[in-house]
């Protein structure tokens, strides 16, 4: 269980992962050594899972990016629809949901035919009926995985 230092700090951290533990102190109102057990037993409690870097998809030339919703046939279990869409680089998140549709991916392309060819690979594995997408326009919320 987190309380509001511990969510100050995990917001400076989403921010900057890294940044240092006087870094962070001085914005959260703790001594570096305060941060770092507070730092070390979210880490133990499995609140933090690590530490990474945030890419710009459009600078590394992913400029295209879609959500694509995935009917399936018949009862197809999330094992198997995980396993499918893990093979594909392009695909950034894969969740199943309610309603008519099984499964909506976010998928990163490099440019409308890539996309193409994507949603072409995913129609086609055994278990789809069909798909339709929604190609993303302009992003404009991103958030990184802290609450507020």
């Amino acid at each position: 269980m987190t309380d509001a230092l511990d969510s100050a700090i995990l917001r400076v951290l989403a921010a900057d992962a890294r940044a240092t533990y006087a870094q962070i102190g001085a914005q959260v109102a703790l001594s570096a050594p305060a941060v770092k057990r507070r730092v070390d037993r979210m880490r133990d409690d499995g609140v933090i899972r690590g530490f990474t870097v945030r890419l710009d998809p459009a600078a590394l030339g992913w400029q295209t990016e879609a959500f694509v919703e995935i009917y399936c046939q018949g009862s197809t279990s999330p094992a198997t629809m995980r396993a499918a869409v893990e093979q594909y680089p392009e695909v950034v998140t894969a969740s199943t949901v309610t309603g008519d549709v099984d499964l909506v991916v976010q998928v990163r392309a490099r440019d409308m035919r890539h996309l193409e060819q994507v949603v072409e690979r995913l129609a086609a594995e055994p278990f789809v009926s069909r798909t339709r997408s929604t190609v993303v326009l302009s992003a404009l919320v991103r958030r990184p995985d802290v609450t507020p």
